[in-house]
């Protein structure tokens, strides 16, 4: 919408988008290891919530495996924590609602300034003190899985946390920068070059190729379909996005000296750790930046005509919305989200997805407790509620898994 109405938020506006989205990066991160991923690599009680589960292959010693049990619990609070510190600017948690054209609705004031900042100091203190060293221990005892999951090594990211107003998506300033990494290549990012394929995707052929431009039809009986995903492609090549692609495409040093064993299940939990403290300490620093009383929003007419695009980084990767306006009313609105960057099916040239493709030579050393396929999954960090299919050839059931 900003884009479209030729806006921009003032500085307190920016900073409070700013901290809405990076309380929800704590969230995530902190949700996605401890209470989606950790328990494929550590043996919790045979109790709920760490049963049922997949067996085999623990590795931990006993006293790191029990601190990260006992971890488990504090994880949820610090979430809760962090779920408060974004209601405390969005209104509440999740689905905020305090993000508009132009800015926000939330005037800043020293006391809510302070109790985002004692919060925010709880919370960073845990990713350092527990989160991190968990990650390296998991990195240790694991670390054959630095050589599993490659995928395809391209890595996208729309950039994200804006540190200075203008309309340039991509060049502004930004602590997350906008760029891509392609066959080994860093590059700029253009986004005029995403595109979007069908052929395996369960909507009528024929679409347009561009989000600013689609418009789809279901066809749930299309042959050689197997998803409802789309497959978005950059200058017609395969890009991951995520924690690790932000990480490449800023050459954070700690990921860089990894090699391409970055490219990897445990290269991306490690990503995503780093990110996680990263963003923590930087918002501390946004945070004190606020100035109580003054404005938080400009002050804007809808278009008559108009089109925009809106480019950021959710938690899980590069989120782009696009939208074209006629009569004031919106007459084209397309996202394309993280996951379907990472989950998307085959394109038109068959070219596997980046999750399919990290997939390619798993180990799995039983079929029926698949454990290896579910870390390279989850590695990803997926939106599973968007679509998610796994299935042979000629559509036989091999085995049926509850996914908690």
């Amino acid at each position: 919408m900003d884009n479209a109405f030729g806006i921009e938020p003032p500085p307190n506006g920016r900073i409070i988008r700013n901290l809405i989205l990076g309380s929800n990066y704590l969230q995530s991160h902190i949700l996605h290891f401890f209470h989606l991923a950790a328990l494929d690599y550590v043996q919790g009680p045979d109790v709920p919530p760490f049963v049922p589960r997949y067996q085999g292959d623990y590795r931990l010693p006993a006293d790191v495996n029990q601190l990260a049990v006992n971890s488990y619990l504090e994880a949820l609070n610090m979430r809760r924590k962090a779920h408060e510190m974004t209601a405390l600017w969005g209104g509440k948690m999740p689905h905020q609602q305090a993000i508009v054209p132009g800015g926000v609705t939330e005037v800043p004031d020293t006391s809510k300034i302070f109790e985002f900042v004692s919060r925010l100091d709880e919370v960073t203190a845990f990713i350092d003190n527990t989160y991190i060293p968990i990650v390296k221990a998991v990195a240790g005892a694991y670390a054959d899985w630095f050589d599993i999951g490659r995928g395809c090594m391209n890595m996208l990211a729309y950039g994200a946390f804006p540190q200075e107003e203008g309309m340039d998506h991509i060049k502004k300033k930004k602590f997350f920068p906008a760029g891509v990494y392609v066959r080994g290549q860093y590059k700029e990012l253009e986004p005029e070059k995403i595109t979007e394929q069908v052929k395996y995707s369960w909507f009528k052929d024929g679409i347009a190729g561009t989000p600013d431009q689609a418009m789809v039809e279901p066809e749930v009986n299309k042959k050689d379909a197997y998803s409802f995903l789309k497959a978005p492609r950059y200058n017609g090549e395969v890009m991951e996005v995520g924690p690790l692609a932000r990480a490449i495409v800023s050459k954070q040093p700690d990921v860089i000296a990894l090699g391409d064993k970055a490219f990897s299940v445990l290269g991306r939990h490690f990503a995503r750790a780093v990110e996680c403290s990263a963003v923590a300490h930087a918002m501390k620093d946004w945070a004190l930046k606020l100035e109580a009383g003054q404005p938080v929003a400009t002050p804007h007419k809808i278009p008559a005509s108009a089109q925009g695009v809106g480019l950021t980084e959710a938690a899980r990767g590069a989120l782009g919305h696009w939208n074209r306006i006629e009569h004031q009313r919106t007459a084209v609105y397309n996202a394309i989200v993280p996951s379907t960057w990472n989950m998307s099916p085959r394109d038109d040239n068959g070219k596997m997805g980046a999750m399919e493709e990290a997939l390619l030579g798993t180990p799995v050393a039983d079929t029926k407790n698949p454990i290896e396929v579910v870390r390279v999954v989850r590695s990803f960090d997926p939106c599973l509620a968007c679509a998610v299919h796994i299935m042979t050839p000629d559509k036989k059931v091999i085995s049926q898994f509850q996914i908690n």
